[in-house]
């Protein structure tokens, strides 16, 4: 037991470490000439730790971030700016929403409100318990997704929206996510 609890630090420990360091080399080769600061990198490893960790338990690959997806996700979640409503964008990204009433909410309080899902799946059945929802959780866990993006608003009422953005996208119907 003691050998799967090290185990479990050691490749939690390894996954922070890794996208600690990741979005240092992924920025390099941008045109921005201006750089990122260590608060964006900090939100962005707000968003990436809690969702690697949830594929690490599975032997998934980690998720890289994407400029391109977190722009869209800024773009859509601004669209929610007025209504601050969990209106999906139907685009051809894989999407999860959050919303919390008040401003002070963190990404890692929307991945986590995610990942608290798992309980509701059913791997042998491939779907979710009955009267409950686990698409988003699905979604964080896609085998084929390789990349994301996320954005957070706060909206014109003083609530919080988060959007964040997959690709490939999962919830495929018919496919196990992994």
């Amino acid at each position: 037991m003691e050998t799967k609890s090290f185990s479990g630090r050691l490749i939690r420990t390894f996954l922070l470490i890794s996208t600690l360091f990741w979005p240092s080399f992924s920025h390099s080769s941008t045109t921005n000439k201006t750089s990122p600061t260590p608060s964006y990198y900090n939100t962005i490893q707000q968003y990436l730790i809690p969702h690697n960790t949830q594929r690490s338990k599975l032997g998934l690959p980690p998720l890289k971030w994407g400029k391109k997806l977190e722009n869209y996700a800024s773009w859509w979640a601004r669209q929610r700016r007025e209504d601050c409503s969990l209106i999906h964008s139907n685009s051809e990204f894989g999407e999860n929403l959050f919303w919390g009433s008040g401003h002070y909410w963190k990404p890692s309080d929307a991945v986590k409100a995610w990942a608290k899902e798992s309980i509701y799946y059913n791997h042998k059945t491939n779907s979710c318990d009955q009267e409950k929802d686990c698409l988003h959780y699905t979604q964080m866990v896609w085998r084929q997704s390789l990349k994301i993006g996320c954005a957070k608003v706060i909206c014109k009422r003083g609530d919080t929206i988060f959007a964040c953005v997959y690709d490939p996208p999962g919830n495929v119907i018919g496919q196990k996510p992994f």
